[in-house]
């Protein structure tokens, strides 16, 4: 019913569904590009009409009474980014403790213009073993979903490329804000 639902719902708005629902379990899914508020309730209406089960990490202050309660129980995890804590390693041991977890990360960190993305997606994915799926909302064409899985390999300007060339022409609700794809390790490496 909430997939019929959401489906629906994002037909009404004029969206459409692309990419099939990723086959894997466990995986870290990228949301870009993410420039606007609209881009969280989108994300959660395709996670229901693909019928995937999301957590997704926030900064904190999202989660204070009264929405705190709501917020998790739509699947946030709060993130005190501001102090120095281990991210990295609380979420891999999170994959390592659950059969089945699909986190949600901003790799943008901020919907505002960011030259770099966050590279703990990455960190987390590679230090898990898992997967990372690429997930788009394209408001440029109205549609949304999912790319094919790429497992990190450790070759970081590869990786990423594929990164590139999957989000290359997308479209945030404000294009302006989706800066770069690329990790400021990429540049230390040099």
């Amino acid at each position: 019913m909430k997939q019929q639902l959401a489906r629906w719902l994002l037909r009404a708005m004029g969206w459409r569904l692309e990419g099939a629902r990723p086959a894997e379990k466990r995986y870290v899914l990228i949301a870009a590009p993410h420039t606007s508020n609209w881009d969280f309730p989108l994300m959660l209406l395709f996670a229901a009409a693909y019928d995937i089960r999301v957590t997704w990490m926030a900064k904190h202050s999202l989660f204070r009474p009264p929405m705190g309660r709501v917020m998790r129980a739509l699947g946030g995890m709060p993130i005190v980014r501001h102090r120095s804590g281990n991210v990295v390693s609380a979420m891999v041991e999170a994959f390592a403790a659950l059969p089945q977890l699909v986190l949600v990360v901003p790799t943008e960190g901020t919907r505002a213009r960011a030259e770099h993305w966050k590279s703990g997606f990455y960190h987390i994915a590679r230090e898990a073993a898992v997967p990372i799926v690429p997930s788009f909302l394209d408001f440029g064409r109205r549609r949304g979903g999912f790319g094919p899985a790429m497992q990190p390999t450790g070759d970081l300007r590869a990786d990423m490329q594929y990164f590139r060339d999957f989000y290359a022409g997308m479209k945030g609700l404000f294009p302006e804000k989706f800066g770069p794809v690329k990790l400021r390790e990429e540049e230390d490496s040099r």
